[in-house]
């Protein structure tokens, strides 16, 4: 397993060893003892989540605030993907930074997602299924959202305008700059 730090601190890429033969391929996904020798990040797993998603959605940008924050760990196990991940640690260096890399079944990469940032992603092929494992269980009072399309994050999801389907909730989320004055 190879683990490359981001330079958004504690956001880590993750790409496996992949074992082929004629039978196919193996790799294992997780190993928390290889991840945390690999990351310094010690996680406890609580919940796994599954969308299936068409082409030109866009899901995001969300995170979960205070005692609910989630670290991700994230990846695409059927189809193609743009993940994105803005830090919204105030106190960091890096605050308002975005990080974005493709994520499909094919490359079988996958990202770590710390506490503390947003995430999205834009679904680049039909019928892609994504997975991610969460730290800390989903708790409705406590979503929050950045503009997928905020000006001031200059995120390219890959997608012309006109092939986005966003939710209605996604559509009224503020800016980075709105929720910095919060």
């Amino acid at each position: 397993m190879k683990v490359t730090e981001t330079h958004l601190q504690g956001c880590f890429m993750i790409e496996p060893t992949i074992f082929d033969d004629g039978r196919g391929s193996f790799f294992e996904s997780f190993n928390k003892q290889i991840f945390k020798e690999k990351t310094g990040v010690s996680i406890e797993f609580v919940q796994d989540n599954q969308s299936i998603s068409q082409k030109g959605t866009v899901r995001g940008l969300h995170f979960q605030k205070g005692e609910f924050a989630q670290a991700k760990l994230v990846r695409v196990i059927k189809g193609k993907v743009l993940d994105v991940v803005v830090d919204l640690r105030k106190e960091s260096t890096t605050f308002g930074q975005t990080f974005s890399c493709i994520l499909s079944a094919k490359n079988n990469k996958q990202l770590f997602i710390p506490r503390g940032f947003a995430h999205g992603f834009s679904v680049l092929e039909n019928d892609t299924i994504f997975v991610y494992k969460c730290d800390n269980y989903y708790h409705k009072p406590a979503e929050g959202g950045i503009l997928y399309n905020d000006k001031s994050l200059n995120i390219d999801w890959m997608l012309s305008e006109d092939e986005i389907i966003l939710s209605a909730k996604d559509k009224e989320l503020p800016t980075l700059k709105e929720f910095a004055v919060k």
